[in-house]
């Protein structure tokens, strides 16, 4: 039998977020300036989610401590900044180590309904 992990938003709800709405929650978040989202999973993986509404970082972690693995975009040239943090502060990263907007969403719908990373997603391995 498959079980599906429930992933919850770490500050808002301890209802779990659904794969369809995992996507609308994080706009929601991000139109409310809240760029770094954490979700935590029925198993205790960590799905991380930081963003400057351009580009995001995209982590998913086994748990705390672990570096987990990140989306990237190789090839990218550049680096992007005004990646905020809960505790207020800024980063800037390789574009190549985050993904568009738009990718980001897709990779977090997708772990969120299925706890893996889609097929076609590029990502490296942070262990």
């Amino acid at each position: 039998m498959l079980v599906i992990e429930s992933w919850v938003i770490n500050d808002d709800s301890p209802v779990p977020v659904s794969s369809a709405g995992v996507v609308e929650a994080l706009r929601s978040r991000i139109d409310s300036e809240r760029l770094e989202t954490w979700l935590t999973s029925s198993s205790g993986r960590l799905l991380a989610f930081v963003t400057n509404a351009e580009r995001a970082m995209v982590v998913l972690s086994e748990g705390e401590g672990d570096p987990g693995e990140h989306a990237v975009a190789p090839g990218t040239a550049g680096s992007s900044d005004g990646f905020v943090l809960s505790n207020g502060q800024g980063d800037e990263y390789p574009d190549e180590d985050t993904v568009s907007i738009r990718e980001a969403f897709k990779l977090v719908e997708h772990i969120a309904g299925s706890g893996s990373w889609p097929a076609d997603a590029r990502w490296v391995v942070d262990r």
